[in-house]
């Protein structure tokens, strides 16, 4: 069952199966805001795969249209803008997420550090800034630089042409042990770099290359990177 700490308590709170509000609090565009909202589509990727459903609203003081397009660049689900829904009926849990340092309403809060990096790099591919800002655990700055979308671009290029190639293989179904280790990781307060790590084990292991397909394509439901876009392409 996944579990995320709460920001302002320190203590574990488990998620419940009732309809969950996710409430994204961003004052504006930049990308610390996207990363706020990266974030809160992975909890709203690791509840639904969990069979919470999941109702997901975005706070923002200003600069709606430009948080939603950068959102949207970005592979994050939409949310509803906070303005103009009505007041919440049914829900069993609300989960705020937030910046470090953020005002939000009371109940459960998940931080997210900034992004060191003001403005995204022109003509940034989308994927490379998803992975770069997946890779540091959220409570800590995340960096958006040449360096970082350089180490994204080659992981990703490396782990969409393995996938393309381990497609051609039979097909055998997750390893208990491997999904096991990533539901492990992301239901443990959305560790998203021990997913990252469990991935890299599986592409050096011997498993099956069909094993690792499957493997790539089950935490992409989660990470949302594409990994399965190339399935298709020459070898």
């Amino acid at each position: 069952m996944l579990r995320i700490t709460d920001a302002r308590t320190g203590d574990p709170v488990p998620a419940r199966r009732g309809l969950t509000r996710v409430e994204a609090h961003v004052p504006g565009y930049d990308t610390s805001a996207l990363r706020v909202l990266l974030v809160a589509d992975l909890l709203v990727r690791a509840l639904e795969i969990g069979g919470t459903p999941v109702w997901a609203l975005l706070t923002g003081e200003r600069e709606q249209a430009e948080l939603h397009a950068g959102a949207a660049a970005l592979g994050i689900r939409p949310f509803e803008d906070r303005r103009d829904v009505g007041p919440g009926w049914g829900e069993s849990q609300v989960v705020h997420v937030v910046a470090e340092g953020g005002a939000a309403p009371d109940g459960i809060r998940v931080a997210v550090a900034p992004v060191g990096t003001a403005d995204l790099p022109e003509g940034a591919d989308p994927a490379e800034v998803r992975l770069a800002l997946l890779t540091p655990p959220r409570n800590t700055p995340a960096h958006v630089d040449e360096a970082a979308l350089a180490e994204a671009h080659g992981t990703l290029g490396r782990w969409r042409r393995s996938v393309a190639d381990w497609a051609r293989h039979p097909s055998r179904p997750v390893p208990d042990k491997v999904r096991g280790r990533l539901r492990t990781a992301w239901e443990d307060d959305l560790d998203v770099p021990e997913v990252l790590r469990v991935l890299r084990w599986v592409e050096e292991s011997d498993l099956p290359e069909g094993a690792r397909f499957e493997t790539y394509a089950y935490a992409d439901r989660l990470l949302g990177l594409e990994l399965t876009r190339d399935l298709g392409s020459p070898a």
